[in-house]
């Protein structure tokens, strides 16, 4: 039995594509409370409790990162790691209670990234979710461009038609964040909480100045602007 559930994304646009996991589980209970947490890092998940089902579900969604139990029915997760790793690179992280060091090491020889034995911690297990698809993640380009602007990540400077703009470190931190995730909206607090840093107290209206001086330095028309747009009563997208 296999099925699909999406975490809820209301600001996201229906160009961006969330990141895809698969998740291999035959105990439903436990399937179900990891498909929730997934979800609510707004992860796209295809769950399954047989490895039949997963090998379908895989080459349907190519996902980004495998999830998967050792001991399931007909065939093991092992089987399935190394059929997976015939075709393909995707990150495989096994979740499962054979605790025995032969069995973590037969996991790793066949090409898993991660082991986590049960019972275990949830918490732990998105940490180290959001580990392997960090690295996963191909390296950011070094420079981005949109319009006459062009961002120079190495330099850490900006242009406008080859001129460098002037701007301050928060300014730049700010345009970077925004850049780097097109299509994806940032409240002003996870804004804050990126560019001045968790902990520290600032205004939230703060980042709506940041944003307008922001915007007179990289829009070609700052009073309608065509990248940082705003959206009303969420936070602010970038549109390249």
């Amino acid at each position: 039995m296999s099925q699909t559930a999406e975490a809820e994304r209301p600001d996201a646009p229906e160009t961006h594509k969330p990141v895809r996991v698969l998740l291999v589980e035959d105990d439903p209970v436990l399937c179900e409370t990891l498909q929730y947490n997934l979800q609510r890092e707004r992860l796209q998940v295809f769950a399954t409790d047989n490895a039949e089902d997963a090998l379908q579900l895989f080459h349907e969604h190519q996902p980004h990162l495998v999830i998967l139990d050792v001991m399931l029915p007909s065939r093991s997760g092992f089987d399935l790691c190394r059929i997976i790793r015939q075709h393909s690179q995707t990150p495989v992280l096994f979740l499962t209670a054979r605790a025995a060091e032969e069995d973590k090491i037969r996991g790793f020889e066949l090409g898993a990234d991660d082991y986590i034995v049960k019972p275990f911690s949830v918490a732990e297990l998105i940490a180290r979710v959001r580990s392997i698809l960090r690295r996963a993640q191909p390296p950011p380009p070094p420079r981005i461009r949109f319009g006459s602007i062009e961002i120079d990540l190495d330099a850490k400077r900006v242009y406008r038609d080859g001129e460098e703009l002037s701007m301050t470190p928060k300014e730049y931190a700010l345009l970077l964040l925004l850049a780097t995730h097109p299509g994806k909206v940032f409240s002003r607090d996870q804004i804050l909480d990126h560019v001045w840093g968790l902990g520290t107290y600032v205004n939230p209206r703060t980042v709506d100045v940041h944003v307008r001086w922001l915007r007179s330095k990289v829009e070609p028309d700052p009073q309608n602007p065509r990248y940082i747009q705003t959206v009303r009563g969420s936070g602010y997208r970038f549109e390249g």
